[in-house]
Parts: structure tokens; C-alpha cells; sequence
């Protein structure tokens, strides 16, 4: 009898359908309320997506998982409330929670513990925070959706299931080591990342959105195109690539479009009618990987009158010296599109902030100025070395990008782009602390109020002397020294400026949550706690009233 590996996820929610994800031990039938779908392979695993229809506007379905006709889900036993599926009504404030970067470890002692106290310790995971609060609240209070950008696995980071299980397949004395390094070893990581019962109750309740970074795949993925050309030539390569786009493929990327996209989607169709998707998807994989133009990764979905678009910053990159943008021209031309006022908010949501802090802004448009060769050939290799040792690879060392964007957020602000939202609001993760910044444009006064909001990490904390140094990227007087830099290299003037809304950037573990009513937004980050009995928690960090 066919089992649940993983899931269910609720994934795209509409106003009357929804998507559930699941992962299955056999071939099945799975049916959701009433509405089934066969489940499709990729090698030895198997999949479903459910495209559950007929709901209505505003109302709340409690819902079970039947595989072949037998109920798989809930869990018997479960101490969580039934997962729900609950469809937003018109008019209806929407709750979106977001955050980025999770090391996938226990929720015990002593990996919730502080790293300053115990050299295994990630602290406690905002995610498994934010869910054992929300399984008490009533449906309701339940956000809409839970938005998480990047890095919801460390494919080089493996936690000690994934470990055991790699170290029984090959030897980690070879190459690569103990990083992930085919599907098999990516499937078995996003097990358990979302394995945990609270993740799960969470993940079947609350719609997600994802967005990949560097660690679904590899530390320094498409960091630079000389990375690249030295990846290329290593022995596992393929497989490691292969495997990394064909896990975000399936366990993120399907679950984020539209009932509608998929069905005009052509290698969706392919993938439900092969026998076995991995040879296919495998080739896929392989084309996108060279030519940035074969996918695209970014989409965008409505929230009543509230427009989220997640864009891609890290797998549709051009990276030759001289001509790098964070994505391809076609790809820029459908952002460009479908970022437009006529809605009550804009989210910009990218993995990578858009709006870091001024010195370490002002640092990576010098640093890719050099590793252009501005300053030499020299110069340019010690550039490029800083440049992976340092992760300098934000939207400031796309300054191109960079300035396209700005571009877009002015034009939309300024209501050139349609009646000008709210509040534009760019969300983004990465960076391994959290902050709020507020964005104004040296020669146009906006009529949208414009953003920076950054959460992460859900549990990854840094270390002391790297969160100095973010601390310090806030510094006027680093901003003026760095700025300076780059004006020496070429980087011309920029029209965007931005300021903490804060005294100081937050280091904590953490989750961030938007309230939307109508025209008026309110942003909370709240970090992690851990009393003295064990018991964990969540604190309020910051709170401010956008709009």
C-alpha cells in the first residue's frame, strides 16, 4: 500500500483552487477533497501535484490525503490541528510571512542552543517557532501565505541523516566530499528539511512561495563566470548540477505556479507522461545551466489586490565580465511587464536584497568594476578572489541590474507605470541578518512609499565577527570611503538612496510578517527565544507601520 514520503504542501492558493504537493513511496492515485491526480516519476521517487478545484471565496476546508483510496494523511496520533486549506475573501486583510536562509537540524538540545554556548548550536528554528504558535491560533488568524527566499537547504551543509546516508552510498574521502552530490542525496536533504511534524502541519496549511539561492545547489553557485568555467571542468559537476536544478524543479518550483501556468506548461506536460522524467529532466537541466534563456524561474502571483512577483537573482544570470545582469533580457522584459501599480502593494520579492548596506553596497560595484579589469589584470584576479571569499555577488555587483531596478521601483512609485501602489516593497533574504530600509530617489519625490525589508536567517545565525562587519557596512563614514572607490573605478552616480528605518540591523534567528489592510501595511520581525525551562518562543524585534 503506497505511503507518504513527504507533504502535503499547499502550494498556489487562489480564491477558488489550490495546489497540493506530495511526495509518494509507489505509483498512486492521490485525491484532495474530491479531486485526484496519478503521480508522476523521477527515477525511484514519485510525485503528485493536486489541482484541487470548486472552493469558495473566504471559506475554510479541512482536508485529509488519500493515496489508492486509503487516507494517508493526517497522521494518526497527530498533536496538530487537521491541516486547512483556506481561500482568501475579497476585501480581506492579507497576512504574509517571510524569511530565508534554514540549516536543517533537530529542535532539541543542544542544536537550539546559541553557538556561543555550544559550538553544535544553530539556536532555534523561526520556522518550527512560527508553526507551534500558529497550530494554536484559530483559522482565521492563519497567514496566506508563507514566503521563503532562498536557501531552504545547505546542499554543502548536509545534517546528519542526509550525512549518514550519503556516507552509505560512496566515500567521502572522494570528491566531492561530504556535500549533496546527485538527486538521490537533494531529495533526501529536502526530506529532512521539511520532515519535522510542526514543518509539515505548517507547510500543509499555509500556502508557500519559494525562490532559490546558491545553497539549493552549492556554496558559490554562478557566483562569477570564471567559477564557472572551473566547476565545469570537475568530474561530479554534472551530476551535482543536474541533481540541484532537478530537485528545485520538483520540490519548489512546480508547486509555485499557477493551476493555469502548468497546464500551458510543455515540460510539465512531458514530466506527467514520461515513464520515468529523469532523463528528460536531466537534459533540461543541463541546457539551463548554459543558456540562461531555457528557463525561467521567476513568477508572480496575486493576493486580492496585492501583487507579489518573485524574481529570480541566482539561476538566470549573465555572467561574462563587462555584460553580467541578474537575469536575461527576455526575462527583465516579463518583469518589466508585470511589476505595475493599480495595486494596493508591490512586493519584489528576490532572494538577494536589492538594497544593502551603502558600504557593502558601494564595495561590490567597485568590486566588479575590477574584476572587469578596470584596474588591470592583477587587480582582477585578486578581485575575483575577494569576490568569492566575500559572496560579493548582490544585485550592486549586477550594477547594471541594479540600476534597471531602481529604475523600475522610481517608475512604478512615481505612477509612471500605472496608479502608484501604497507602498512598493522590495523583500529579500540572504544576507544573514534583518533590517528595514527606506528608499527615496535624488530627483523625483514618489507618491509610493518604497522599502528594503530583508529577514534571515530562519536559523543560520553568523558569528560575531561576521555580523560586525554588516554592522559596519552601515557607517556613513564606510559608505563615503567605499562610494568613493567605486567613483574612482568607473561606477557612476546612482539615483536610489536609503537609510535604516532602525538603529541597527537585527542578528537574531527570526521571521518577519506584512499585515496588509486595504492601503495600510505594518511589518514585524520577530527572533527566537529559549527560556530557561527549554521552552521556545518568539519575541517582537521591530515593528513599523509602513504605510
Amino acid at each position: 500500500m503506497p505511503d507518504l514520503v513527504l507533504g502535503p504542501l499547499l502550494r498556489y492558493a487562489g480564491a477558488s483552487e489550490v495546489t497540493v504537493w506530495v511526495e509518494t513511496d509507489a505509483p498512486c492515485e492521490v485525491e484532495i477533497l474530491g479531486c485526484s491526480t496519478p503521480t508522476f516519476r523521477v527515477g525511484d521517487h514519485h510525485y503528485a501535484l493536486v489541482h484541487v478545484t470548486g472552493l469558495e471565496p473566504g471559506k475554510c476546508y479541512e482536508y485529509e490525503v488519500e493515496l489508492d483510496g486509503e487516507k494517508r494523511w493526517p497522521e494518526p496520533r497527530s498533536p496538530f490541528p487537521l491541516s486547512r486549506i483556506r481561500t482568501l475573501g475579497e476585501g480581506e486583510t492579507v497576512k504574509l510571512v517571510f524569511g530565508s536562509c534554514r540549516i536543517s537540524a533537530p529542535h532539541e538540545a543542544p542544536y537550539t542552543l546559541d553557538l556561543s554556548n555550544d559550538a553544535r548550536g544553530l539556536g532555534v528554528d523561526a520556522l518550527y517557532a512560527t508553526a507551534m504558535r500558529l497550530k494554536e491560533e484559530p483559522p482565521e488568524e492563519l497567514p496566506n501565505a508563507l514566503v521563503l527566499l532562498g536557501d531552504q537547504i545547505y546542499a554543502h551543509k548536509p545534517p546528519f541523516d542526509t550525512l549518514d546516508f550519503i556516507r552509505s552510498r560512496r566515500d567521502t574521502n572522494d570528491a566531492p566530499g561530504e556535500v549533496v552530490a546527485d538527486f538521490e542525496e537533494y531529495a533526501r536533504l529536502y526530506r529532512d528539511a521539511w520532515g519535522a511534524p510542526a514543518i509539515r502541519w505548517l507547510l500543509s496549511t499555509v500556502p508557500s512561495a519559494m525562490i532559490f539561492d546558491d545553497h539549493e545547489v552549492g556554496d558559490d553557485w554562478n557566483v562569477s563566470a570564471a567559477w564557472v568555467e572551473e566547476i565545469r571542468h570537475q568530474p561530479y559537476w554534472n551530476d551535482q548540477i543536474a541533481g540541484g536544478h532537478v530537485s528545485y524543479l520538483v520540490y519548489q518550483h512546480l508547486g509555485n505556479l499557477s493551476p493555469e501556468e502548468l497546464q500551458d506548461n510543455d515540460l510539465y506536460a512531458s514530466i506527467r507522461d514520461a515513464d520515468d522524467a529523469w532523463p528528460l529532466l536531466r537534459d533540461a537541466a543541463h541546457q539551463a545551466h548554459r543558456d540562461s534563456t531555457v528557463a525561467r524561474w521567476s513568477y508572480g502571483r496575486d493576493l486580492g489586490n496585492v501583487r507579489l512577483l518573485v524574481i529570480d537573482s541566482r539561476g538566470g544570470r549573465v555572467l561574462e565580465e563587462g555584460h553580467r545582469s541578474m537575469v536575461d533580457e527576455d526575462e527583465w522584459s516579463w518583469i518589466e511587464n508585470r511589476a505595475t501599480g493599480g495595486f494596493d502593494h508591490l512586493l519584489l520579492c528576490t532572494s538577494l536584497p536589492v538594497m544593502l548596506g551603502p558600504g557593502m553596497h558601494h564595495l561590490q560595484a567597485w568590486n566588479e568594476k575590477l574584476c572587469s579589469g578596470a584596474w588591470g589584470k592583477r587587480a582582477a584576479s585578486w578581485a575575483e578572489n575577494l569576490r568569492r571569499s566575500q559572496d560579493l555577488d548582490h544585485w550592486a555587483s549586477f550594477h547594471g541590474s541594479f540600476t534597471q531596478m531602481a529604475e523600475l521601483l522610481k517608475s512604478v512609485a512615481t505612477g509612471r507605470r500605472g496608479d502608484p501602489p501604497s507602498t512598493v516593497l522590495v523583500l529579500s533574504g540572504d544576507v544573514h541578518h534583518s533590517y528595514l530600509a527606506a528608499a527615496d530617489f535624488r530627483d523625483t519625490r514618489p507618491v509610493s512609499r518604497v522599502y528594503q525589508a530583508v529577514c534571515s536567517p530562519l536559523r543560520n545565525a553568523l558569528p560575531g565577527k561576521k555580523s560586525r562587519l554588516q554592522s559596519v557596512a552601515w557607517n556613513r563614514g564606510v559608505a563615503l570611503a567605499t562610494r568613493l572607490l567605486s567613483r574612482l573605478s568607473g561606477v557612476k552616480p546612482e539615483d536610489l538612496t536609503w537609510r535604516l528605518t532602525h538603529d541597527e540591523p537585527f542578528f537574531d534567528n527570526q521571521v518577519a510578517t506584512l499585515d496588509l489592510d486595504g492601503q495600510a501595511a505594518t511589518i514585524t520581525f520577530e527572533g527566537t527565544v529559549l527560556d530557561g525551562a527549554g521552552e521556545l518562543g518568539l519575541r517582537t524585534l521591530y515593528s513599523r507601520r509602513l504605510a
